[in-house]
């Protein structure tokens, strides 16, 4: 089928969800207000927080939620819904209200990132978008977090796109990676829309169009005085390359007075050409030369060149960061956990499963953060119902919700709930940040956690403590629905 104009993001639902609207529906539940969390189980490549990212996307695609004539006449060619509801779809729009933590924000398993108090119906449609947005940014955001923190303060920049899955992977996904640390991104779109700085130098291509390697550079020098980074492995990165560099440097920027400038390496033993071509160019005088590192980098790889002595200065991190390609699934969930009685009375809602780790934590809750008064560091995150304070002027018991039997006395802190309040009544009652305040936001959180709880392998468990009251509701439906 052609398709003559945009796609309406409203119809990506997963089809389940408008069966279930439907239900809703027939039997006039369709305006019972419902309570559902966005979390996640378990962080990806075994690390010790993720970034939440993706919730200006989740605000853009509940602003726009509405169906179409064209989006009407598909559904009706279902033959499963009827002209009632489907004239109900025709004034469809979200009315009800949703809480988030902030893009940028550490954040740990089963606590919710997204709480949704809508109308049935409404909560159930936005549950694929919601998920989709969430999950891909927060990966992406966690990834990067990951690859900067191994960079150890050197420039990280995005080169994925190519391999990027879909226009959206390249385009959000280097946005996401910018929230999580990155410098920059060769993708020239996220740049235009969102505000990712782009920039890029040359292909081997370009030493290839040329009759020599050194024409290749001293034309790219002519041309960008300012922005000389060349490529020096197409041939011989030793023999010629670097050399070839040097001589471009020499003729063009040197009588400008120019001493920015810089060379990449993109194949071959990264470790020993850095730490030879450093040798080179101080030699020469080009001792404020930077020098570029990519091809198939990662965290690991990052950590293990650096331990081995490599002279890099930047690294380009494309496929295994704008995929994720060690653990590409986030693995957030959307999920009902409470409703209201027509009184207004918020009733709990649990799901059992023989999968400990699939049981919900019920109820409409509140998300604290401890951080302590004497370090400035986080404590633990803290979920209470949402009719509970909590009073950090004195020493608190918190329980830990996998293990009946421990609690844990914190003292001297103060709390911060983390939630924000996005929509009410379908309103938007949040300012979304610009990027840049998302970025340093991120950075900023990322350095009130503990290192142990940053450490790459064997993390120390930052923990998600129940209230009191939580606590018992929780395990009184388990034991009820047991």
């Amino acid at each position: 089928m052609e398709r003559t104009k945009p796609l309406n993001l409203s119809m990506l639902f997963d089809f389940y969800e408008m069966t279930m609207a439907n239900g809703y529906y027939r039997t006039g539940m369709q305006e019972h207000v419902t309570y559902f969390d966005v979390f996640f189980r378990r962080v990806p490549d075994g690390g010790g927080f993720a970034i939440a990212a993706g919730l200006e996307q989740l605000v853009e695609y509940i602003q726009n939620l509405h169906f179409d004539e064209d989006d009407i006449a598909y559904l009706r060619s279902k033959n499963l819904f009827q002209e009632d509801f489907l004239d109900y779809l025709r004034d469809f729009r979200f009315t009800g209200d949703v809480w988030a933590v902030p893009e940028g924000t550490p954040v740990f398993p089963n606590e919710p990132l997204v709480t949704v108090r809508a109308p049935a119906s409404q909560a159930q449609l936005i549950e694929t978008y919601a998920l989709l947005a969430m999950n891909h940014q927060s990966l992406i955001a966690t990834k990067a977090n990951r690859v900067v923190r191994a960079a150890q303060g050197r420039t990280v920049l995005e080169f994925g796109s190519r391999r990027a899955q879909g226009v959206d992977g390249a385009v959000v996904g280097a946005r996401a990676a910018y929230i999580g640390g990155v410098h920059g991104t060769a993708c020239a779109i996220s740049d235009q829309v969102y505000g990712v700085p782009a920039a890029g130098t040359m292909a081997h291509s370009w030493v290839q169009m040329f009759d020599t390697q050194y024409e290749a550079f001293k034309t790219y020098c002519e041309i960008y005085p300012t922005n000389a980074v060349l490529l020096v492995d197409t041939y011989n990165t030793l023999k010629s390359g670097v050399p070839d560099a040097i001589r471009a440097f020499d003729t063009v920027l040197r009588p400008l007075g120019i001493k920015k400038c810089g060379i990449r390496l993109d194949s071959g033993d990264i470790a020993y050409l850095t730490k030879e071509a450093r040798k080179m160019l101080d030699a020469a005088g080009w001792e404020t030369c930077t020098i570029s590192a990519s091809n198939s980098l990662d965290e690991e790889l990052i950590r293990d060149l650096l331990l081995q002595g490599a002279k890099i200065d930047c690294f380009g991190v494309g496929e295994r960061l704008i995929t994720a390609r060690s653990e590409p699934v986030f693995g957030g969930v959307y999920k009902l956990v409470a409703v209201e009685s027509r009184d207004g009375t918020v009733v709990p809602k649990i799901k059992i499963s023989e999968n400990v780790t699939k049981i919900t934590t019920p109820h409409f809750k509140k998300l604290y953060r401890f951080y302590g008064n004497d370090t400035g560091k986080a404590i633990a995150d803290y979920l209470t119902v949402y009719d509970e304070t909590v009073d950090d002027s004195r020493p608190l018991t918190i329980f830990d919700p996998d293990a009946t039997w421990k609690k844990k006395q914190v003292y001297n802190f103060t709390a911060k709930e983390l939630q924000t309040p996005v929509f009410q009544d379908g309103r938007l009652v949040y300012e979304l940040p610009e990027l840049e305040k998302i970025r340093a936001y991120c950075l900023a959180q990322v350095d009130t956690l503990w290192e142990e709880v940053k450490r790459f392998d064997n993390p120390h468990r930052y923990y998600v403590d129940l209230s009191q009251k939580l606590w018992d509701i929780k395990h009184g439906l388990l034991e009820k629905n047991s």
